[in-house]
């Protein structure tokens, strides 16, 4: 990677993490309570001093750590109840830059397809409720693919803590993070996000159905389907980096 496009990464995070500190002091002082909606997105960001663009990535972080809860169409509220954005949790943005792909789903396989069996033998009805409203998110944001990325995140990090064990469910928390970080920069080249949703509504379906074996199948065939689209990807990208010119042609 070139070194302007990898300060240009570190600056883009710099500027989220503005977003996620400005946000994290409000509700801490009282300012931001549960319930509360953020101000419009342009008024927001004038008000901050940053692009919308930050702005988005920042509520994007939040959002994908259970803090905000995003609803198409309506905005962005503080979660009810009292919101985990510790600075452990914020730690965790920053902790897990320059892995690989191969070994962020190497460690998604091992740890989900699990956590998809115990969800489906551990769940509660608030889980059940909670995967259903995100599936329902997912489906209304398949042409918003940065929305869409807070939506698939949440619903996997609901489903570690149906798993019923706070020690998985916090080594999910690091990756959901690592996930939505290393995600977000490629998210916008997505093709398939029905396909997505589709598959996700799957795994929701078998842990309803509190079918363990079948839940822990479907979660690793998403991984696997997961892995083989984000390589595409991240080869469009390449393609895009290497010849700049060609989406100004149209070709």
């Amino acid at each position: 990677m070139a070194m302007p496009e990898k300060k240009a990464q570190a600056s883009d995070t710099q500027l989220a993490m503005q977003v996620v500190n400005h946000i994290r002091e409000r509700i801490e002082d009282g300012t931001l309570q549960p319930g509360d909606k953020l101000p419009p997105e342009r008024e927001f960001a004038r008000k901050l001093k940053i692009s919308r663009a930050s702005l988005r990535t920042g509520i994007g972080y939040l959002a994908a750590m259970g803090v905000m809860k995003v609803r198409h169409g309506v905005g962005t509220f503080v979660v009810d109840g009292p919101p985990e954005i510790g600075k452990s949790s914020l730690g965790l943005l920053g902790a897990l830059h320059g892995f690989e792909s191969w070994q962020m789903f190497e460690a998604r396989m091992l740890l989900e397809g699990n956590l998809a069996a115990l969800a489906a033998e551990r769940g509660k009805e608030e889980h059940f409720t909670a995967m259903a409203e995100e599936v329902a998110e997912m489906y209304a944001t398949i042409d918003d693919p940065g929305e869409y990325l807070i939506h698939d995140v949440r619903f996997h990090r609901t489903i570690a803590q149906a798993s019923g064990n706070p020690i998985l469910a916090a080594l999910m928390e690091t990756i959901s993070t690592a996930l939505y970080d290393d995600r977000r920069k490629t998210v916008e080249l997505s093709r398939g996000l029905k396909d997505s949703a589709e598959k996700h509504r799957e795994i929701f379906r078998a842990i309803r159905a509190r079918n363990a074996a079948e839940a822990r199948k479907v979660m690793e065939s998403h991984l696997q389907l997961a892995k083989t689209a984000q390589e595409h990807e991240r080869a469009g990208r390449g393609r895009r980096n290497a010849h700049p010119r060609t989406k100004e042609n149209g070709s």
